[in-house]
């Protein structure tokens, strides 16, 4: 290996240049903006990692720890050394817990591109210790203020020589010796010891309010003695008129050497709140998956003529938001997550008529048709990778307008991301066990301190997101009574049966003990449990299958049956099968729902089913073959009482009439109060006219408490069915992606290899053609230059460097091995491409032979 190999890069650039395919690979993973689109060299991969947007979006997805170490480099020298950062974190007195999670947090750092160098030189990046470093306008977290040299760059040469003797200094030639004997002075603890045991008790008491920041404090034109003592000696340095601020040095001694005030290098564990068998667990949650499918269902029957109407800015009122949690018997809040999820599973959607409503999609009657299990797998598959987020629905947007159901700003990013891992932490937790809330809270803020500082109203978004996640899949079913279900963890990706585990992270510490400060450490484990990200699209959908099939044997049986009883209801003791679900719904009103659910006859329903085409007859059939109890007396007089009354009246369109074999029934009619907004009047003994359309004259006479039949221009009954109202096929809204999605292991592999050869392009020496020449200037040479040097490299088989001008007029610099040329072309092995091309001639702007070593 050459001496050049070990030498210390000089750059992030040329860090990431000695790094192999694997540790590259980790990086473009961790940070999946840098490949979008992929660099053409290292160089530029390097100044891409090092850009404010890019920096602050590795920031966000540091843990507490990580981001604390960030945090300790930015406040020390720069280089520092490890041992310098680690007395920064563990402090003078040491912190075995401490020491042994630096190694990993270093890695971690290292991996992302954030830190480069070795041990003995760490370095943040430029752009990390700008957003990081302490300033009057953004304060660091660590509560520390600048350094002497920096509080004191615009401070006369005079003054700094008064604080210097105040201090017990000797006095300096030159400004620049004095704050760095001065600096010297406060960073030895001995020495520093023994100038505050000198300081007043009123100073001392100054300092301690200000050692863990804010270090800024307010002086007057003549301050107190105290004030006096601290000013003289550089213990406070003034920064502008009337404030005053604690050198980092001085707080740094008066912390012991520490940057933060609580390390946190260990995850807080997730406490179990209760633990219950796994069989319960299960079937609780089977049963309230049942309840979900049967919500859903319930939502799309009471839309399926047509839903609520569109608000001109999308979404559902507030009104008819009411209405469906009064129709689904729920609160609000609960039926905007029914109406978000079927949104978000495709099953329903705006028509897109001119009088735009809500409606079934086609994709619904599909979904009716599959097994109940793969029906709740696909409303479950679709919450876990949903932006859209119902609990923020009622709330406000930054304009001040309100959130509406279905309507535009409901989608968050970061919520898939959330729900997978609250549940993965879920699936920690020994089988049956129902976490405490607040410990995954505390959890979810240490793994991402920065995201959960994000404002979205009171609370941060991220553990608002996390609290919704919990009781969102206890309404799905996802979980049972707090724990995760066996068919839940299936849908994770988790393994069958979970190690119980602390939740504290103790397998990361554990390694992290016994690897060497310069190791390279993994940033997270990959297990199930420990996902950070969501599966992969293909390995989501298995897991689903899973799922589905772990649920399917614990959701109960359809009936076939109902119990009939005296009092006109029917009691269904459990789910009933569709086409007896159907007729029972048109027959019978539901009155209550539950682990049973009960039904009343009544003439209004029975009379609905007759007005479907069913006789008297196919009702009593129908009971009787349906019912395990005997077909009560007073539902087979109320059958055969409302069939010979239906269809006695007859209505047509004239405007609209009504006629009736019976003229003294049409007499009762006439003389009837409630019949004067019909306007009727009579045509001949059997016919009554009226100035109202059929439809209202219908409605009339069934108010009246009268049962007549619609009839047409034949003479025929009509027979009304619901018609179901679906909208063109539509498509299930797309997730609003949190930044570019994590590339796959072939995008990998080819960016790394193009990055690669872009760099052996630009970094490879070359003999100098011509004149030397400027960076990033391409080579030129004659066109008989250029074919002669190619010949050359044919005949030899070295390879040369090229300048190239694609038909799209984009310059590139390339290094290509010459196989053929021919005809006005270039047949050449691409080393910048990792192929074989064919060059034209005419594009290549010169050639030069690359230098020998």
């Amino acid at each position: 290996m050459s001496p050049e190999a070990h030498s210390a890069p000089r750059s992030l650039a040329e860090a990431l240049r000695a790094r192999d395919d694997a540790s590259l690979a980790a990086l473009l993973r961790s940070r999946p903006d840098l490949i979008t689109p992929v660099p053409t060299d290292l160089t530029q991969l390097a100044t891409r990692a090092g850009t404010r947007a890019s920096v602050l979006r590795a920031l966000e997805r540091l843990d507490r720890f990580a981001l604390q170490t960030a945090e300790a480099l930015a406040v020390a020298p720069d280089p520092a050394s490890y041992d310098t950062l680690l007395g920064l974190m563990a402090g003078d007195a040491g912190d075995e817990t401490v020491a042994g999670a630096l190694p990993r947090a270093v890695a971690c750092l290292r991996e992302q591109a954030l830190v480069w160098g070795g041990d003995d030189r760490l370095r943040l990046v430029r752009t990390a210790r700008e957003l990081l470093a302490p300033s009057p306008q953004h304060p660091s977290p660590t509560g520390l203020g600048p350094t002497v040299q920096e509080a004191t760059s615009g401070m006369s040469p005079g003054r700094i020589q008064e604080i210097v003797t105040a201090a017990g200094l000797p006095s300096t030639h030159d400004s620049v010796s004095a704050v760095t004997a001065l600096t010297a002075l406060f960073t030895h603890r001995k020495k520093m010891a023994k100038l505050l045991a000198g300081a007043p008790e009123a100073a001392r008491e100054v300092l301690t309010r200000l050692v863990w920041g804010p270090p800024y404090g307010q002086v007057t034109a003549d301050p107190a003695a105290h004030l006096r003592w601290l000013l003289d000696r550089g213990l406070l340095l003034p920064t502008t008129p009337g404030t005053v601020v604690l050198p980092r040095e001085v707080a740094l001694h008066l912390r012991e050497g520490r940057a933060h005030r609580t390390p946190e290098p260990l995850p807080p564990a997730v406490t179990p709140a209760a633990a219950h068998s796994s069989q319960v667990v299960d079937a609780t949650a089977a049963g309230q998956a049942y309840t979900a499918l049967a919500t859903v269902e319930e939502l799309l029957k009471d839309w399926d003529e047509g839903g609520p109407a569109v608000l001109r800015a999308g979404g559902l009122s507030v009104r008819d938001l009411k209405r469906t949690a009064v129709a689904l018997d729920v609160s609000e809040p609960v039926a905007a997550f029914w109406v978000e999820l079927a949104y978000a599973a495709g099953l329903i959607a705006s028509d897109g008529e001119a009088d735009e409503r809500y409606a079934a999609t086609p994709a619904y009657d599909e979904w009716l048709e599959q097994p109940p299990a793969e029906r709740w797998a696909r409303l479950a598959q679709a919450w876990l990778a949903a932006t859209r987020t119902p609990g923020l629905v009622g709330g406000r947007d930054a304009k001040d307008r309100t959130l509406s159901a279905l309507g535009p700003g409901l989608d968050r990013s970061a919520a898939p991301e959330v729900r997978h891992r609250v549940l993965s932490l879920l699936a920690a937790l020994p089988r049956g066990a129902a976490p405490d809330a607040e410990s995954v809270l505390a959890r979810l803020r240490w793994e991402r301190p920065l995201r959960g500082a994000q404002r979205d109203g009171d609370d941060d978004l991220r553990s608002r997101l996390a609290r919704w996640a919990l009781s969102e899949a206890e309404l799905l079913g996802v979980t049972g009574r707090g724990a995760l279900s066996a068919h839940g963890r299936a849908l994770l990706g988790a393994p069958a049966a979970a190690t119980p585990a602390a939740g504290s992270g103790s397998a990361e510490a554990g390694s992290a003990e016994s690897a060497g400060p310069g190791d390279k450490l993994p940033v997270h484990h990959h297990r199930a449990a420990d996902r950070l990200v969501p599966l992969a699209a293909a390995e989501q959908a298995v897991a689903t299958a899973a799922a589905a099939r772990l649920l399917a044997p614990l959701l109960p049986e359809p009936l076939d049956h109902v119990l009939l009883q005296a009092d006109l209801t029917a009691v269904a003791p459990g789910p009933l099968r569709r086409p007896l679900a159907d007729m029972l719904g048109v027959l019978a009103d539901v009155e209550s729902k539950g682990g049973a659910t009960v039904y009343r006859f009544t003439p209004a329903s029975v009379r609905r089913a007759l007005d479907a085409g069913r006789t008297a007859a196919d009702l009593h059939a129908f009971l009787a073959e349906h019912s395990r109890t005997p077909v009560p007396q007073p539902l087979a007089y109320l059958i055969d009482d409302v069939a010979r009354r239906h269809g006695h009246l007859r209505v047509g369109a004239a405007s609209a009439y009504v006629r009736c074999d019976d003229d003294t029934l049409l007499n009762e009619i006439l003389a009837d109060r409630r019949a004067a907004a019909l306007r009727l009047r009579r045509l001949a003994p059997t016919v009554l006219a009226a100035q109202t359309d059929p439809a209202t004259l219908l409605e009339g006479l069934r108010a009246m408490g009268y049962a007549p039949a619609a009839e047409s221009a034949e003479g025929d009954v009509l027979i009304t069915r619901a018609h179901a109202h679906r909208t063109p096929p539509r498509t299930a809204p797309e997730p609003v992606p949190d930044g570019p999605p994590p590339p796959d292991a072939t995008l990998l592999s080819a960016a790394i290899r193009a990055i690669r050869a872009g760099d052996l392009a630009a970094t490879t020496p070359r003999k100098p053609v011509g004149e030397p020449l400027a960076g990033g200037e391409l080579p030129r040479t004659s066109s008989a230059e250029t074919l002669a040097t190619m010949q050359a490299a044919v005949l030899t088989g070295d390879s040369v460097w090229i300048g190239y001008v694609n038909a799209d007029g984009a310059a590139s610099q390339r290094v290509i091995a010459p196989v053929r040329v021919e005809g006005g072309f270039v047949t050449a092995y691409d080393h910048t491409a990792d192929e074989v091309r064919t060059f034209p001639l005419h594009r290549i702007t010169g050639v030069a032979e690359l230098a020998d070593d």
